[in-house]
């Protein structure tokens, strides 16, 4: 990348290990810009080209997510009693060796079951999604209404596999309080303590 009087001149190869021979053509594309704003219209350009940070990340937990989501019929066929033993035969395979990631789509989708069958729906994939980045010790920016306590749920099921405490912070008494004991039912079902 760089820039000669008006222009920011951006030269390079759309496909990396493709070898380009002095015949053909190198892509090159001109943006007429001011000087100022050349670097926000390039790096507008390259965002358009590669997406942002977050379309990449998404990208990454994408598997996972879509994983979990193909084992919905599988597990909407399960009892209510094979459902709950999820929780033991998990905790039997972590003692086993297998990692929590291991059993990420698996758990998140005894979960989403459990959830559609205590609390009437199942996750979307945002929860999902959120859920996967929460798991991972990282922080989910959620909108208001995209269900911020339930996804909650995913990743607070899956470390308290381990047998160790989770907890679940919230600033709102009135939603620690009243989400926390309609949530809780969910663990509950799956086998787990609640206290709020």
């Amino acid at each position: 990348f760089f820039t000669r009087g008006k222009y920011a001149i951006i030269v390079g190869k759309i496909l990396s290990g493709i070898r380009i021979r002095r015949s053909e053509v190198c892509v090159i594309i001109l943006i007429s810009c001011d000087m100022r704003r050349g670097k926000e219209r390039a790096m507008s350009i390259i965002t358009k080209l590669f997406g942002t940070t977050s379309e990449r990340e998404i990208k990454k937990v994408m598997p996972l997510v879509n994983r979990t989501l193909a084992l919905e019929g599988e597990y909407a066929a399960l009892s209510d009693q094979a459902l709950a033993a999820k929780t033991a035969e998990f905790k039997a395979r972590l003692a086993d060796g297998a990692s929590l990631d291991d059993l990420l789509p698996e758990a998140f989708a005894t979960v989403r079951e459990a959830s559609y069958r205590i609390l009437g729906y199942r996750a979307f994939k945002v929860q999902l999604i959120g859920a996967v980045i929460l798991h991972q010790g990282r922080i989910a920016e959620m909108k208001t209404g995209e269900g911020k306590t339930s996804t909650a749920l995913y990743p607070a099921y899956l470390n308290a596999l381990t047998g160790q405490n989770v907890h679940i912070v919230t600033v709102n008494e009135y939603l620690a309080k009243f989400q926390g004991e309609q949530m809780g039912l969910v663990h509950k079902f799956l086998g787990l303590s609640v206290g709020v």
